[in-house]
């Protein structure tokens, strides 16, 4: 097949909208896409249910904290309901081809240098995500990426290309992806801080510092990155979100990018850089804290809840049983709580302690049948 095939039917397409992009990377970013296009919105927070600390050899001989593409296929298989049913590495037309034959919409990885969509595009060499469609006038693109650069804004979005355009994109990594049984249960917060002083001794001590500031400022970004993702889970899951540190990584990655400018333009490299980011890393340990695990509920109370709550809210009860909040749903009101509870007493013969009816017990599935006393107890004779 060549480039003056048949038009292709109309692309599936993928909305971007549910995806929080400002919390994940270029390529967790479309992966997060296709998880809430199969499972629905929010699916991909999962995505930072845990939080721990790896690193591996990256650029300039220092080490990185990016995960590698087998790093995040594995955790999509694991978390998002997402199974890589076919793995190619394609270069040139082969991969235009390659999408035309199959007719459907492809996870692809290449170099975001040339991708035209992007402000990277010609300026910079990074890995970088998209999902790649056949369509009637010539390719669809979908991206949900969204990040500032010094070249402008990368924004989420759709665009439609001749295979002209897409003739720069070499080899690539053409990923198509399964939805398979996304497991009920909410997972539960991880954190592990491991040990970052080889980390930060490496950039402190690497002799090039114009690279080894280039290569922290993005380093920096992803940290930040992912402890806003880990942060949103949390709160997801009604724990406790410490918001001045989410801040203090703001400013570790605000410092990094000016050191980083400031030595690339030639001048001193202004001090403090490291120890700030080794003082946010430290604090991790404290912001991040998972909190003992409640007991675990009933299954079948579980689900009886999870039945009630979607009925009266109109809402999906999958997302009822992974954690979803009462409150995520426009349909809930303060009259809409109460009905829920009436019918969960009623319906279930339970009875919710009355010690803990407060609006901080009362958000999800779980809090529900935390406070559930069955049998309930028999009223007294008349």
């Amino acid at each position: 097949m060549n480039d003056h095939a048949a038009p292709a039917p109309l692309p599936e397409r993928h909305a971007l909208g549910s995806v929080h992009a400002e919390l994940l990377d270029c390529i967790q970013v479309n992966l997060a896409v296709l998880a809430d296009h199969h499972h629905g919105p929010d699916t991909h927070l999962r995505l930072g249910s845990a939080l721990r600390w790896h690193t591996r050899p990256g650029a300039h001989g220092l080490p990185t904290v990016d995960p590698s593409l087998d790093h995040r296929i594995a955790e999509a298989e694991q978390l998002l309901g997402l199974k890589a049913s076919s793995r190619t590495r394609l270069t040139g037309a082969g991969l235009r081809d390659t999408v035309r034959t199959r007719g459907t919409t492809h996870y692809v990885v290449a170099d975001a240098h040339a991708m035209p969509w992007l402000p990277y595009h010609g300026r910079r060499h990074m890995d970088h995500s998209f999902l790649l469609a056949a369509g009637p006038e010539g390719f669809h693109v979908a991206d949900g990426y969204r990040t500032e650069t010094p070249w402008g804004h990368a924004v989420p979005g759709h665009w439609e290309f001749g295979a002209g355009d897409l003739a720069g994109i070499g080899t690539a990594e053409v990923i198509a992806w399964a939805p398979t049984l996304l497991d009920a249960t909410a997972p539960r917060p991880a954190y592990d801080g491991g040990d970052p002083d080889a980390y930060l001794a490496a950039y402190a001590g690497h002799p090039d510092r114009a690279a080894a500031l280039e290569q922290l400022a993005s380093e920096t970004w992803l940290l930040a990155r992912a402890r806003g993702l880990h942060a949103r889970w949390r709160a997801r899951l009604s724990l406790p979100v410490d918001t001045e540190h989410l801040r203090r990584w703001d400013l570790v990655v605000e410092q990094s990018y000016l050191a980083h400018r400031r030595v690339a333009r030639g001048r001193t490299e202004p001090p403090g850089v490291l120890d700030r980011l080794a003082a946010a890393l430290a604090a991790d340990a404290t912001a991040f804290a998972v909190p003992a695990p409640q007991a675990a509920a009933d299954p079948a109370l579980r689900e009886a809840v999870a039945g009630i709550a979607a009925s009266v809210l109109g809402a999906p009860r999958q997302r009822l049983l992974e954690g979803a909040e009462f409150t995520d749903f426009q349909t809930f009101s303060s009259f809409r709580l109460v009905e829920l509870i009436e019918r969960v007493e009623r319906d279930l013969d339970v009875e919710l302690d009355a010690d803990e009816l407060i609006p901080e017990n009362l958000r999800r599935v779980d809090d529900l049948c935390q406070i559930a006393i069955r049998p309930r107890a028999a009223a007294p004779a008349a």
